[in-house]
């Protein structure tokens, strides 16, 4: 990764992590200590290192890649008592068994899904023709 301060084509450490669903602080020393341009990062999105894809593949993750795989929101996790990262077996064995608030919280995300999809077909046949 580039060393130099990040500019308009380059974005801090921060943000290429959550660009590539991964959590920072398990990232390599030198992936956190620069910058990454945008050609670097399409560069690591089309081909990963190893420490990239066993950060996917076993983690730590960030609670928004947790949410997704365990199909509930971040809002969700934290009611749960998950404030932390957690890794892809952790992340199994709470599908595997999961516990009474999981089941709830995925209850909620849906029907809250469920509810913003009515909400925008309702829009979109509202919308005025020739808009």
């Amino acid at each position: 990764m580039s060393t130099r301060p990040p500019s308009s084509q380059s974005m801090k450490p921060a943000t290429a992590a959550k660009k590539l669903g991964v959590y920072l602080p398990a990232t390599p020393e030198a992936f956190r200590d620069g910058s990454v341009t945008r050609t670097e990062l399409e560069e690591l999105e089309r081909n990963p290192p190893e420490w990239l894809a066993e950060l996917r593949r076993n983690g730590p993750h960030p609670r928004p890649v947790v949410a997704r795989r365990l199909g509930v929101s971040i809002a969700g996790l934290t009611r749960g008592g998950i404030t932390e990262p957690l890794t892809t077996e952790q992340i199994d064995d709470l599908r595997q068994d999961p516990p009474a608030w999981l089941d709830t919280e995925r209850a909620t995300f849906k029907a809250v899904q469920a509810e913003e999809e009515r909400l925008a077909a309702t829009r979109k046949t509202q919308e005025p023709a020739g808009s």
